[in-house]
């Protein structure tokens, strides 16, 4: 009896229950492990090591030639506009602030970002100086002196992809003249590992603060280019090996359709009211169509310039 009574308690003893404490470590066990990260996050997929690849490629490339020019040096005016200016980026020289002025939040965090920044001088100026420079406009008490921009020459874009074994991507816009617009392109051409943005030299939107906002800040490493005549630009991109390409609405190939998206190629991109104009759209190799089943119209710049560098990214990382 004591014998089986040993071995029913040896028995016993080896049974898996739960012990004092273990509520807490089971039900963490049965809870989830949290949302599922993004794709480009998740080692081992695919758009992981696509958005590691692109990252790579833009750490080493090397700095444009700056040889197209000069823009001209802009004012931002107003507390929010200068602050938002000092926030997002946009390069700067000088920040004029009235003298005896009501020193509100807005004031405090414009001074903080400038004098964080360590490269912009900070002065101060009585009212009647701040009216004459900003001809009369309302600035608050706060005006930010934003510097030229130097335009890259449009050869210069695809010499330095060349230079990095890379097949030019570069988007040229035509009749664009929202500076939010340019700055949304740039920031696409940089995320899709683009090389490099043209625009023409007239009636066309330039670098303004509106531009670097709109860019968060990759306009500082992706170059705008400005070109004297934009179908001559072109005509020389195709003497150098470049496919041009216009997005049209009337265009004969669906973008997803069209392979010349894999090798050095320049999108045309224009108005979204015209479209690309007469010539530009004759010195184009194709025009291709983005598909819209909602029924929309037409899709802005930025927008139109992000699908297909969106689908040129694709096809390359293939």
């Amino acid at each position: 009896m004591a014998g089986n009574s040993q071995r029913r308690g040896r028995r016993t003893s080896n049974k898996k229950g739960a012990t004092v404490g273990s509520g807490g470590q089971r039900r963490k066990g049965l809870e989830g492990k949290g949302p599922t990260p993004k794709a480009e996050n998740r080692k081992g997929h695919k758009a992981y090591r696509v958005s590691n690849a692109m990252a790579r490629n833009a750490a080493k490339r090397k700095p444009v030639a700056r040889r197209g020019g000069k823009g001209q040096s802009e004012m931002v005016v107003g507390r929010n506009p200068v602050f938002e200016a000092l926030r997002d980026g946009v390069p700067a020289t000088t920040l004029y602030v009235q003298q005896f002025i009501d020193n509100d939040e807005r004031v405090r965090e414009a001074l903080n970002l400038a004098t964080g920044r360590g490269t912009i001088n900070i002065m101060e100026a009585p009212r009647p100086e701040l009216d004459r420079m900003t001809n009369g406009l309302n600035h608050q008490g706060l005006v930010l002196q934003v510097p030229p921009y130097e335009y890259a020459h449009p050869e210069d874009l695809a010499e330095a992809a060349y230079d990095d074994h890379e097949d030019p991507l570069i988007v040229a816009l035509d009749g664009v003249t929202d500076p939010r617009n340019l700055g949304a392109v740039v920031r696409s051409v940089s995320a899709f590992g683009g090389h490099g943005v043209v625009v023409p030299e007239r009636r066309a939107a330039g670098m303004t603060a509106g531009a670097w906002k709109t860019s968060a800040g990759t306009a500082a490493r992706t170059p705008v280019a400005r070109a004297t005549n934009l179908t001559r630009c072109l005509e020389q991109y195709q003497k150098a090996g470049l496919t041009v390409v216009g997005l049209s609405a009337d265009g004969d190939t669906e973008v997803h359709e069209l392979e010349a998206l894999s090798g050095p190629v320049v999108i045309v991109v224009g108005s979204e009211g015209k479209g690309l104009s007469r010539l530009v759209g004759e010195t184009c190799d194709f025009l291709v169509r983005i598909p819209m089943p909602g029924g929309a119209e037409s899709l802005n710049a930025g927008v139109a310039a992000g699908v297909v560098l969106y689908e040129a990214a694709r096809r390359r990382m293939r």
